[in-house]
């Protein structure tokens, strides 16, 4: 069992910095690879970043490639989204998640992942 928190959502200005954090208790933590989701009002959960169990590995939809970055501290069980350059399309209520289904290492399928946190809200101002 994992319990996912996130923290370090906010208004920004469009161009602004933000770094969400996403606290997890459990010992199983470092087995299971992580990702982060977003859902902006009136549209579908969609998957942002992925990183692999070790953080040797990760992966990130094309909007927010360049700009984003999944890390992850297993010794502190947390995992990390430092997100620059933000744009107005980036609002949204942003989820961490546990992947717990699955063969590949990562997924971008909010199906596969079996532990999720509150979320936190994400608001860029243009």
């Amino acid at each position: 069992q994992v319990q996912l928190v996130e923290s370090g959502g906010g208004l920004v200005q469009a161009g602004g910095s933000l770094r969400l954090s996403c606290a997890a208790s459990g010992r199983t933590f470092s087995s299971y690879a992580m990702g982060w989701f977003r859902q902006a009002p009136g549209k579908e959960r969609e998957f942002v970043a992925a990183i692999s169990w070790s953080g040797g590995s990760t992966y990130y939809t094309p909007s927010v490639k360049g700009r984003f970055t999944i890390s992850r501290d297993n010794a502190e069980n947390t995992v990390y989204l430092q997100m620059n350059s933000l744009k107005p399309e980036d609002t949204a209520v942003y989820y961490c998640a546990a992947k717990t289904y699955g063969g590949m290492w990562y997924s971008d399928s909010a199906y596969d992942y079996g532990y999720w946190g509150q979320g936190t809200q994400v608001t860029v101002s243009s």
